[in-house]
């Protein structure tokens, strides 16, 4: 979360604050002096600066006070609060001294994720050929290695796949563990159904996508990124997920995170940058997706020991803040990213209840260097998804990382330098390497370190086909382009090399370019505006040494832009490495009619690409449409590029012309739980319920949400839909009486020596004038002379007022209340306080209401004389202290009697009892809108839509001409506002009196519908059918409405034009007559 200062109250959530705008924005003085042009650059005009930007908030959900804030809009950072009538401060301090490591709870990221080609510090042979089983105590985990690995082996977890009960360590990953029991299938492809295997060892997983079942289901999880954790429960996918049933019991959260520098990736080159940000005094945030820094040092098991000083540096530098388990996922405008930490999901049902699982952060940094490392690209050969078919980075990664042996035997497929390392790394480790096969017929020096370690290298040769069912047990090479010469190799593991793509998707999102570099094959970041650099593999350098070198000198421009002092850091030496070019391919001919699979988790094939291209699809887009192609959730990780590459073959021209598909985000899957965070259930939405609510549980009523309030809608009896119950309700309350729960309108209490004065500038009408004793209707406009809100204010004493809102206006008028008295009029001396849940309200309606009224209040006079209509009396009602008011907006006789909510139950109860004799009947909100509809009455929101004046609703009556000024009075002059086709709500009656008009449908002038665009009128606003009138009928907003009555206008509904008249938006009782008894 955002912390804002409230000058009052301290840090605050952001949650608790309204904003408010441009401060310093004054309400003129004399606003009728000005011309049209002056006021409507006052309503209409606010700076939008890029930096320091002084604005209005309010501490809605605490003090309830106003106050200004000089927030930087380009970082989102608060520099600096002061109380509303101050003067913004002169000087600006553009860096808040702030740790980049504020107290949180248990804060504890993306790596580069590239191999660079080293051979592994352990030579070839040193350590001996593993049997069947693994080390001690593992017998029951045949592919795992005796020592390697950073797992915990004193800590065995139990968990379960497909049924069956598997062990594991703390540290492994669902992939690793499997794959150390020997299970190597996970799933089935999503639209052939064929055997899919672990092909990775992180977030590019196409194929082993599995469902946790237990503790907390989730569905389309890569097993590569799953922390194994004690009792986890999995299940295999056929490609596609089953969402979970029951809500998720976890917390989750957002905050908001500030940093002179976001270093995305913890491998070599993020380590190195950080680490030359580390001392400079620059606030610096290292996010990385692994539990452990070192990105793909800890794949290959290099430099282990820099990795570890340099990560103990950094957690222990005062302004860095190290990010584990994080993923930065989305880059948008002014380098603001979101980035999600999964805080206990690797904990399982051991996970603190008040620990969120995950946590979203937004963060604002003034520079990001994007360390994020290179995915391995695979190769379109035949039957190239075979469980046992996997990465060859990915291998070594899950012997180094996890101690474990994906296979026995395996042959390594190339067509680059850095296959080799892993296959001298996995033949040190006891995997017998059958071959390496390499399309380059020259690959150099590596080759030949390669053959004395006593391995087969077949130069200028490719894998043509595999065999096996399920898992892989054979592979045939023949040289590559050719069908002859064919050798085939038994092998339980083949490890494809096609190249690397530099991880470019947070590059892409923040607006750069990319370029193909020819040598690397692939495409790499090129220019881009924001503040960002990238460093290492994900900018296609390969090499260690440099990797190091770039990275660290990224992070030191970084801090220097910003004015600090970096420190060179620590660098291991890295010994020099031969290169040879690497070959580019995609696409390797064999065996006919196997598939060639590009995109796994899709099932798209060569031939998929092939019939889109011939199909006329030109570009990379549109073949991804057309196939589907990278539109599954790894986003084309390991397809993205290939598949560009096989569509350029097919058209024939080069890669560079088609270029790749669009980076969106998210980067990796983000589940909807931790991006609504706290913002979920009845945080998200509260239920609001009245004092009443039981009673109409009971009695059947059935409810609508209305400004987080459950209020009754209808009450249906046996065997009645919502229609007849309505249309009953509406009888009982025109022919005898009825009653409804109001308590959910807004009440708001202003007292003070200026309240009058105050409600006579928010007000269109004098409430000044009103005597004590009185109620009077009010209407309140925005500047801009529209309608805002509506409702009643009544007079309790010389200084004391008590305003009644819309229910769902309730909270925004307090709120406007309170801006312009703190902001505006800080001179008046008023209070305003809410007592909406301090009353509760009954509405009792009808001819006969004043019988029954009278019956319980023996001691008030309810005669019309005696008790006129918009009066209020304080009395008892059954023995019980109530404020009565003699209010309608039926247009019926009426009264809202107010009581304490815990007096409310007893005062219905009485009143049903009282108007048993009656047939009294409660009724719902429906019904209360179609009785006001009847007389015209306006539901602000519903019968208004932000451009309707009170004049437009025909209430000229309720604009004061004597008060020199009110909200919104200017704007009646204005040219717009005075317009003779202006929308006036009117009446409509269909030409069938049965025909129902659906809100919003549009009105047109002809019978015929004229070619588009046609011209419209207006729209219906609310529709009915009344117990009252016998038909249908409707509102509506329509040009120039009231020069239109009698006029006949049309209807679009469905196919047909209904005819509809156009009338007075009084319908019932126009004379009033109704409305004393």
């Amino acid at each position: 979360m955002l912390l804002i200062p409230c000058p009052w109250c301290g840090p605050r959530d952001e949650a608790e604050f309204h904003y408010g705008g441009q401060a310093h924005v004054p309400y003129p003085e004399a606003p009728a002096s000005l011309t049209d042009e002056e006021w409507a650059r006052y309503l209409f005009f606010r700076d939008n600066p890029r930096g320091p930007f002084a604005e209005r908030w309010s501490h809605a959900a605490g003090c309830r006070r106003w106050f200004n804030a000089v927030r930087d809009t380009s970082t989102n950072e608060i520099l600096t609060v002061y109380r509303a009538g101050e003067e913004r401060p002169a000087v600006l301090e553009a860096r808040a001294a702030q740790a980049a490591c504020p107290a949180r709870e248990n804060e504890a990221v993306q790596a580069d994720t590239g191999v660079w080609g080293q051979s592994p510090q352990r030579g070839p042979g040193a350590e001996p050929l593993v049997s069947g089983r693994g080390g001690e105590g593992e017998d029951n985990q045949p592919f795992r290695h005796p020592t390697r690995g950073r797992i915990q082996r004193d800590e065995p977890l139990t968990f379960t796949f497909d049924g069956t009960e598997y062990q594991g360590y703390r540290g492994d990953t669902l992939a690793s563990a499997l794959l150390a029991n020997g299970v190597i299938q996970t799933g089935t492809s999503i639209k052939l159904g064929r055997p899919r295997g672990i092909f990775s060892a992180g977030v590019e997983e196409p194929n082993a996508v599995i469902q946790i079942e237990e503790p907390f289901p989730e569905p389309m999880l890569p097993a590569t990124t799953v922390e194994l954790y004690d009792g986890l429960v999995a299940t295999s996918l056929p490609g596609q997920g089953r969402l979970a049933t029951e809500p998720d019991p976890a917390r989750y959260d957002a905050v908001h995170t500030h940093c002179d520098l976001l270093v995305v990736g913890a491998g070599p080159a993020g380590l190195a940058a950080a680490a030359a940000a580390a001392r400079s005094g620059a606030r610096v945030v290292l996010a990385d997706d692994q539990p452990d820094p070192g990105g793909s040092l800890l794949g290959t098991g290099e430099l282990l020991d820099w990795v570890a000083e340099t990560t103990a540096r950094l957690d222990a530098a005062p302004d860095v803040r190290v990010l584990r388990r994080t993923t930065v996922f989305g880059y948008y405008d002014d380098n603001h990213l979101l980035a999600v930490e999964r805080r206990t999901n690797h904990l399982g049902a051991a996970a603190p209840e008040k620990v969120s699982r995950e946590r979203v952060h937004r963060i604002r940094a003034r520079h990001v260097v994007l360390a994020t490392g290179a995915h391995e690209r695979s190769l379109a050969f035949a039957d190239n998804d075979r469980p046992g078919v996997m990465l060859a980075a990915s291998a070594r990664a899950h012997v180094n990382r996890h101690g474990v042996l994906p296979g026995r035997h395996a042959v390594v497929f190339t067509t680059n330098d850095s296959a080799y390392a892993v296959a001298l790394d996995l033949a040190a480790a006891g995997v017998a390497i059958e071959a390496v096969v390499d399309t380059r017929p020259e690959p150099g020096e590596w080759a030949d370190r390669t053959r004395r370690a006593g391995i087969e290298v077949l130069a200028g040769h490719a894998v043509t086909a595999t065999d096996g069912a399920p898992r892989l047990t054979a592979v045939t090479v023949a040289p590559y382009g050719e069908t002859t010469g064919r050798r085939e190799f038994a092998a339980d593991l083949l490890l494809v090399s096609g190249g690397w793509n530099p991880v470019a998707h947070l590059f892409s999102q923040a607006g750069g370019k990319l370029r193909l570099d020819e040598e690397l094959g692939s495409f790499v970041p090129d220019t881009v505006r924001q503040a960002v650099e990238v460093a290492g593999a994900a900018g296609g350098v390969l090499d260690l040494a440099r990797v190091l070198a770039q990275g660290a000198a990224a992070g030191a421009r970084a801090v220097e832009a910003e004015g600090y002092t970096s420190e060179a850091p620590r660098l291991p030496q890295v010994a020099a490495l031969p290169q040879t070019p690497p070959m580019r391919v995609f696409t390797v001919p064999g065996r006919e009619g196997a598939p060639r699979f590009v995109d796994l988790q899709r099932d798209v094939t060569v031939d998929d690409l092939s019939r889109a291209t011939g199909a006329g699809m030109r570009s990379v887009e549109h073949t991804k449409r057309y196939t589907t192609a990278g539109t599954a959730n790894d986003q084309g990780k390991t397809s993205g590029v290939l598949a560009s590459g096989v569509v350029a073959e097919l058209l024939g021209v080069d890669i560079s012309a088609l270029g790749t598909t669009t980076f969106r985000p998210p980067y990796t899957p983000v589940s909807f739980a931790a991006l609504a965070g706290r913002d979920r259930g009845v945080l998200s939405d509260p239920v609001r319920t009245t004092a009443l609510h039981e009673w109409h549980v009971a009695h059947g009523a059935l409810f609508e949400n209305v400004g987080q309030w459950k209020r009754p809608w209808y009450y249906p009896q046996d065997g009645e839909d919502m229609e007849t119950a309505v249309l009953r309700e509406c009888a009982a309350a025109r022919e005898g009486v009825a009653f409804m729960d109001a308590s959910t309108l807004g009440k708001i209490d202003v007292q003070g020596p200026d309240a009058a004065a105050f409600l006579d500038l928010l007000y269109t009408n004098m409430m000044s004038t009103l005597k004590v004793g009185m109620i009077r209707y009010g209407v309140m406009c925005r500047p801009d002379g529209m309608v805002f809100d509506d409702g009643t204010v009544i007079r309790l004493g010389q200084d004391r007022y008590l305003v009644t809102t819309t229910t769902g206006n309730a909270a925004t008028v307090l709120d406007w209340m309170e801006e312009w008295l703190q902001t505006e009029w800080p001179e008046l001396k008023v209070h305003c306080t809410s007592v909406t849940e301090q009353w509760a309200t009954v509405a009792l309606v009808g001819p006969e209401s004043r019988e029954v009224l009278g019956s319980l209040a023996p001691r008030l006079a309810v005669a019309n004389d005696d008790f006129p209509f918009m009066a209020w009396r304080d009395t008892t009602v059954a023995g019980i202290e109530a404020r009565v008011c003699r209010i309608s907006f039926s247009g019926e006789l009426a009264y809202e009697i107010n009581v304490s909510p815990w007096e409310a139950i007893a005062l219905w109860e009485a009143l049903y009892e009282a108007g048993a004799p009656y047939g009294i009947t409660p009724y719902g909100t429906e019904t209360m809108h179609v009785l006001r509809a009847e007389k015209g009455y306006p539901i602000v929101g519903q019968d208004t839509d932000g451009t309707v004046t009170p004049q437009d609703l025909g209430m000229s009556w309720a604009v004061s001409k004597k008060k020199p000024d009110f909200i919104g009075k200017r704007s009646f002059a204005r040219a717009d506002t005075v317009r003779p086709d202006r929308k006036h709500l009117v009446g409509l009656l269909p030409e069938d009196p049965g025909t129902f008009l659906p809100e919003g449908t549009h009105l047109v002038a002809d019978s015929v519908l004229p070619a588009p665009p046609v011209p419209m009128l207006g729209h219906v606003t609310s529709s009915y059918r009344s117990a009252a009138l016998g038909r249908t009928f409707a509102l509506a907003l329509v040009k120039g409405g009231r020069e239109r009555i009698g006029e006949r206008l049309y209807a679009p509904v469905g196919d047909r034009l209904v005819p509809v008249t156009v009338a007075s938006p009084v319908l019932y009782d126009p004379e009033g007559a109704r409305r004393d008894g």
